[in-house]
């Protein structure tokens, strides 16, 4: 065994010894070392960490490592798996352990702390949407405890005698909830959990005792409530303590990892906040709205309200900004979302009077963005110049502003640049252009002309932060998780990039390859992140956005987490997002590939245009065609003209065109035969290094590749699959477990990966090795040979969904296809009968069902699919119930639900619908409130529960049995 006080500064005095024991089995190559905050553990320096040894203990491998530490010690302290070369292959999970050493040791003693590794699933229940909304107010709250000081010297009549610490987490207790330990001894209650060992709560969900034992013995941990018992799942726990070894430790302490039980599954609903309706609302779902979804996702047995992102996207001034991902700024709110009602409890009868008309006018089935924007600014002015000194001068405007100012101040000075120029676009703002924050100062000064302008920014963000504030507690209150959104992009014409340009690709733009949602990809136009300059403070901006997000939500998804391992980034000048390329990656070199033969670079990495492409493309137009847009640089081979050879220039020019009018009603098909021209490559040659090549995505599907030798088909397919699914592999690990853990650690909510697309083999993996709950869509799985996921085969480790906010919903995709209608009835309904043509309600309760059994954690559905449960919710047209159409970048995101929440929350039928089918799956509830009746049934007395958990079966004062409904 490695001793660690050889190697670290002599303890000649005072001292005692520690022994760490971890079970752990490794591969070959591979061992553990400990790294700590004390000298004696390297001081967290990874390269001076200590080696552990293996030991086999009863067929378990066990390492092993030893320590001569002073009287008093304490450090943090965890493991980590190495290979050979000391590379780091696995840490530890959440927080650092704590080194305290029990009451009473004293020089010379012998402790041998037996530690489990921390897997990554274990601190989920440590983060805020656990910790302090689902079983929150358990740290507040005085827990039957036994104080532990076991402080006496162990005389030679005990020399046999031990101090025995457990140690257990139980981040999962309700409120009135003890914990013991009882095993098959005396001293432990012969496993009667009542008269067991009483531990006390210390503090992150810990739970302590301190017992003396001479003897081995075999235990197990359990809860204890008013309603009884519950004992950990599992084999029996085992301390094995040899009372003749002349080496007997003096204490052990049993760092015994989590309370084992079944794994927790909550379920939740999903719906855009514009998309909420309400008896209040000014024409869209408003953050005050949030309450009245709370109130339905408890009735309903929902742990959990997911929402899109809530940023404001206020770059174009039109329905364009609709589009909630394109950030104008990644800390300010949207002004969409206020409730202008709640500005001032003195708005004047003629404003209150303009609401009501408005909010009549803008009842519309879905949401008019322009004209919603426009009457809540207009309203907002007028009450903020009747109270704006006050408002401005209190105390609580004060705090909020010092606490938001480093954000707030440039995006007021945007705002109101954006408006005195007419445009987002800051490379037009003259001497504006370039952001500093002595222009800063002066653009916000209180002497400027247009101060007023500024402060009504500053009032309006924070009206919006007290009223999503309010929901926020609302939600925490009612034990609900509110769960945001965190887009992976920005837009080019936003305030981050204004204020830090250094941390944007401005020159590309982001997208997704071709995937389920679109053949041609998918370009989103946010630039790329400049990582190497974010990673110089440490990812500041990142974190200060977590920070923030933070102050409302308890839960987020990361929008296409696949962009921290690698995104996949286009020229500016492209329209679409087929010929991208991922960065970061590893190109193919111009030596490379003329080692194996492929030298005609510029054929393979220009567009392949022949006649005979023209003609079949164009028919009769192809002369036109030809003579607008291409130049014939040698006989029947032609090149695009200077002012049309990329995308966007094809766009302009057909739209600019003076021969316009000769194409006009064929334009679309016109567009999209340039465009398959100007994408007709085998390799895209690297704008910053002419030497560096990428294979184009699906680059057999091209003319140019099908017109090549064999020799060179066969040397690209094989440099194309390497490139795709090999090559990359490590480098975008690596890349993720740089960013992604800075995210992690950023904030203490609970985080989930939108992992779909085309998922490289790394990412399942490091998702799982940090923790990441991963979604899965069962029309879009991620098995290659399946077409439905099974969701009883998810991983419990995933949010389970029937749809998305990008995709159909559960009815649309029903109606969409007769053929896959049949398939999924057949292979996953497991009928042969002709499913029914229209999603009913039957079909409906099927899937959700089926999604509500699932493994998984979490089970989300958007609202659209709960409503599918009835049948009087289902009269609107199916596809006007899609909230996106990702194959389309002008999507107007403008669904609104057509009943509102009001509604929903006097419909008993469909709430204990919906709770029915969450209490039947096992999933968790919140609240505890039920009411109870008592009925007869066939001589015995049986309990009948309304409420919000069934009754277990047990014994009343007459001996009669009472039986559960559900058992």
């Amino acid at each position: 065994m490695r001793n660690l006080g050889s190697l670290a500064n002599k303890r000649s005095s005072n001292s005692l010894t520690i022994l760490f024991k971890l079970p752990y089995y490794t591969q070959w190559g591979q061992s553990l070392v400990i790294s700590g905050s004390d000298p004696v553990l390297g001081s967290w320096n990874l390269k001076q960490a200590f080696s552990m040894d293996p030991v086999n203990q009863g067929g378990e491998l066990v390492w092993c490592a030893k320590a001569s530490v002073q009287v008093g010690f304490a450090c943090e302290y965890s493991y980590y798996l190495v290979d050979d070369s000391r590379n780091v292959l696995r840490w530890e999970s959440g927080k650092k352990r704590k080194l305290e050493l029990p009451q009473g040791v004293k020089e010379g003693d012998v402790v041998e702390i037996h530690d489990l590794w921390q897997d990554a699933s274990e601190g989920l229940f440590l983060k805020s949407a656990f910790k302090h909304v689902i079983f929150g107010g358990t740290d507040e709250l005085e827990k039957e405890t036994q104080t532990s000081h076991i402080s006496q010297n162990l005389g030679k009549d005990q020399q046999d005698n031990v101090v025995v610490q457990f140690v257990i987490s139980c981040p999962l207790l309700d409120a009135g909830t003890n914990v013991c330990v009882t095993g098959g001894i005396s001293n432990l209650g012969n496993w009667r959990c009542q008269d067991g060992l009483k531990l006390s709560y210390t503090k992150d969900s810990l739970w302590k005792a301190d017992l003396i034992l001479n003897s081995s013995c075999t235990y197990k941990y359990c809860q204890i409530n008013e309603g009884g018992c519950a004992l950990e799942v599992g084999p029996n726990r085992e301390l094995a303590i040899d009372s003749g070894s002349t080496n007997l430790p003096n204490f052990f302490v049993l760092s015994d990892g989590p309370f084992r039980e079944a794994p927790w599954r909550g379920a939740g609903v999903a719906i855009p906040m514009f998309s909420v309706r309400s008896d209040e609302d000014l024409g869209v779902g408003e953050f005050l709205d949030l309450k009245l979804l709370v109130d339905w996702a408890v009735k309903s047995g929902f742990h959990l309200v997911q929402l899109l992102p809530v940023n404001d996207t206020s770059v174009h001034k039109m329905w364009w900004d609709s589009y909630p991902y394109s950030s104008l700024s990644v800390f300010a709110l949207h002004p969409l979302y206020l409730r202008v009602q709640a500005l001032s409890a003195d708005i004047p009868e003629e404003i209150m009077k303009e609401i009501l008309t408005e909010k009549e006018a803008l009842d519309k089935k879905d949401v008019d963005y322009e004209a919603t924007m426009a009457v809540k600014l207009s309203i907002a002015k007028k009450i903020f110049n009747l109270e704006k000194e006050k408002v401005l001068s209190s105390s609580s405007f004060q705090k909020f502003f010092s606490e938001n100012q480093e954000w707030l101040k440039p995006y007021a000075a945007f705002c109101h640049l954006r408006d005195f120029f007419d445009t987002s676009d800051h490379s037009q703002w003259g001497v504006f252009a370039n952001f500093s924050n002595e222009k800063l100062e002066k653009l916000i000064s209180e002497d400027a002309i247009h101060h007023d302008i500024i402060c009504f920014h500053y009032y309006i963000q924070y009206h919006l932060y007290l009223q999503l504030s309010e929901a926020a507690m609302y939600a925490i209150k009612n034990k609900v998780v509110l769960k945001g959104d965190l887009p992976i992009g920005v837009d080019r014409n936003s305030v981050d990039t204004w204020v830090y340009p250094n941390l944007f690709r401005m020159n590309t733009a982001t997208g997704a390859p071709p995937d389920y949602f679109d053949k041609n990809g998918q370009n989103w136009g946010f630039p790329t992140y400049n990582w190497e300059e974010m990673s110089k403070d440490n990812y500041a901006w990142w974190r200060a956005r977590l920070t923030q997000m933070g102050k409302f939500f308890t839960a987020y998804r990361i929008d296409h987490i696949l962009g921290f391992f690698r995104i996949w980034e286009l020229p500016d000048h492209a329209a679409t997002g087929l010929v991208g390329k991922f960065r970061p990656s590893i190109a193919l070199s111009q030596e490379e590939l003329e080692r194996e033969g492929i030298w005609d670079f510029n054929r393979l990495s220009l567009p392949y245009i022949r006649h005979d492409m023209l003609q079949n493309k164009f028919g009769s137009l192809w002369t036109l065609i030809t003579t607008n847009f291409l130049n014939e640089y040698q006989p029947l081979c032609y090149e695009f003209k200077e002012d049309c050879n990329t995308e966007k220039k094809i766009i302009a020019k057909l739209k600019s065109s003076s021969e316009r009018s000769l194409w006009a009603e064929q334009e679309d098909e016109i567009r999209r035969g340039l465009f398959d021209l100007v994408q007709n490559i085998v390799l895209i040659r690297d704008p910053e290094d002419p030497c560096k090549f990428y294979p184009r995505f699906n680059l057999e599907d091209t003319s140019s590749f099908a017109d090549l030798d064999e020799h060179s088909k066969n040397v690209l397919r094989r440099l194309y699959y390497d490139y795709y699914f090999v090559r990359q592999e490590n480098l975008w690990r690596q890349n993720a477990l740089k960013t992604l853990p800075v995210l992690l650690n950023s904030s203490d909510m609970l985080a989930c990966g939108e992992d779909l697309g085309l998922i490289p083999s790394c990412v399942h993996p490091v998702m799982q090795e940090l923790g990441l709950i991963g979604l899965r869509i069962q029309r879009m799985p991620s098995e290659p040979d399946l077409e439905f996921g099974i969701p009883s085969k998810y991983s419990y480790m995933t949010v389970c969904a029937p749809s998305c906010h990008d995709c159909s919903t559960l009815r649309a995709w029903w109606e969409e296809d007769e053929e896959r209608r049949c398939r999924y009835f057949k292979t996953i309904v497991g009928v042969n009968d002709m499913p029914p043509q229209k999603c009913t309600p039957e079909v409906a309760y099927f899937i959700i069902q089926q999604h509500l059994e699932a493994p998984s954690m979490w089970a989300i559905f958007p609202l659209q699919d709960l409503l599918a449960l009835k049948e009087e919710y289902t009269t609107r047209p199916a596809a006007e119930e899609t909230i996106n159409d990702p194959t389309n970048p002008k999507h107007y995101w403008r669904f609104r639900v057509h009943v509102t929440m009001e509604s929903l929350l006097n419909d008993k039928e469909l709430q204990l619908i919906i709770k029915d089918l969450v209490r039947i799956s096992g999933r968790s509830f919140p609240g505890k409130e039920m009411e109870v009746k008592v009925v007869e049934s066939s001589g015995e007395k049986v309990v009948e529960s309304s409420g919000d958990e069934v009754v277990q079966c047990a014994q009343v004062n007459n001996g009669n049995t009472i039986t559960c409904l559900k058992c």
